[in-house]
């Protein structure tokens, strides 16, 4: 009985021929399963970009004055539907921002913290001050940094929202926010406040404006 290759190759390409449909599928599947790949790989290339660019405005914002980020909150918020006011400076009363929407009153406070965590104590004083004006609206305390613990647990049963950097940069995403200024007023690293000129021991000196709260101090270049 004679033996070839042929006798061999012919029933084996029979028998894949039989299960072709099984090949187009398993192809189709890895080729299906390559696509949402490069897909999930798009998206979140994306979303790191949005991020990047979210981190980079928030790092802009931290170069403005505390006035300038009254403003830019107010925008913002403008752009979030609301009608806004701003309040602040000497004699706010706690509030830097009023917002009004479908009726009702809301209200801001805005602290440009760059290193230093917003404490307990301010988010309590700022309770304090809008705890009797609340009626049906909403409070936000909005930062350009983060609050610490005791802050976050203090506001938990409050009709209170702590927006963070991270949370200020989703309210960023969600509208056409405009282009923030660059501030060329110097501020202190430590609390955001505005340096002033002081003259000490050693000769002239910056030094923070909420001192003795802050006694942040630099050289004068």
């Amino acid at each position: 009985m004679e033996f070839s290759s042929s006798n061999l190759l012919i029933p084996i390409l029979q028998g894949m021929w039989a299960m072709k449909e099984l090949y187009f599928m398993m192809i189709g599947i890895v080729v299906l399963a390559l696509a949402f790949r490069i897909v999930v790989d798009l998206m979140s290339r994306r979303s790191q970009i949005k991020w990047l660019l979210g981190k980079k405005k928030v790092q802009e914002l931290q170069k403005l004055t505390p006035a300038q980020f009254e403003d830019y909150i107010a925008v913002l918020f403008q752009r979030l539907g609301y009608k806004t006011r701003v309040t602040g400076g000497k004699g706010d009363g706690g509030v830097d921002v009023e917002a009004e929407k479908d009726g009702h009153a809301h209200y801001i406070q805005c602290k440009k913290f760059i290193t230093s965590k917003v404490p307990v104590g301010a988010v309590r004083d700022f309770y304090g001050a809008i705890a009797d004006r609340i009626d049906g609206g909403k409070s936000f305390f909005i930062t350009t940094n983060v609050f610490t613990l005791d802050a976050e647990k203090f506001a938990e049963d409050k009709p209170i929202e702590l927006v963070d950097k991270f949370k200020l940069m989703e309210y960023m995403k969600m509208v056409d926010v405009p282009l923030v200024p660059v501030s060329t007023t110097h501020f202190c690293p430590k609390c955001g406040s505005d340096l002033v000129k002081r003259n000490g021991k050693y000769g002239a000196f910056l030094g923070c404006s909420t001192y003795p709260k802050c006694d942040y101090t630099e050289k004068v270049a």
